[in-house]
């Protein structure tokens, strides 16, 4: 199987683990990158009118894939702008993904994550993992947005989600297409 893992992050967080989960299914780790600098004023902005920056590489790139794994954050709910490109392209050329993120969660969970995900795609992913910085911090106890903000995932923290990933990736019917 033909595997891309797309990754966007603002912290380092998320493109540690794509980095992980790729060499480990030897997937082709494709960054995104954006042509202006992302502001915490921009992603407000982008969040609240539905924006897409323009992102490199182009969306189509996706084509030659067969299963596509996406990493990033969720911000206000929603996957990050950056990714809303390559997430619209698979509504155009439809074929199985997965969405991976490592976010905040000081504000609890992101249960509305799933349905934008299936507005941008079409369908909703076959594999779908929302972990929380706030559980890494704490489980049992409340975690600021400031904590949460700051943490970055050390190689502990990479090893055991890569671990839990990747079994969640190998045991989807999809993984053996």
């Amino acid at each position: 199987m033909n595997i891309a893992v797309v990754s966007y992050s603002y912290t380092g967080n998320n493109e540690a683990l794509a980095e992980s989960v790729a060499k480990e299914l030897m997937a082709k780790h494709i960054k995104v990158s954006v042509k202006k600098p992302i502001t915490m004023g921009s992603i407000v902005m982008d969040m609240l009118f539905s924006r897409m920056p323009k992102v490199l590489p182009a969306p189509d790139i996706l084509r030659q894939y067969d299963f596509i794994l996406f990493f990033g954050p969720v911000w206000m709910g929603q996957a990050a702008s950056p990714l809303r490109a390559y997430l619209n392209e698979l509504k155009q050329n439809p074929k199985p993904y997965g969405f991976l993120s490592i976010s905040g969660g000081a504000d609890g969970g992101n249960p509305k994550l799933s349905n934008e995900l299936l507005r941008r795609t079409g369908k909703q992913p076959s594999i779908l993992i929302d972990q929380h910085i706030a559980e890494l911090i704490s489980p049992d106890n409340p975690t600021s947005r400031k904590e949460t903000s700051a943490y970055r995932i050390n190689k502990n923290d990479v090893n055991r989600l890569t671990k839990a990933a990747v079994e969640r990736i190998r045991q989807s019917s999809l993984y053996n297409l």
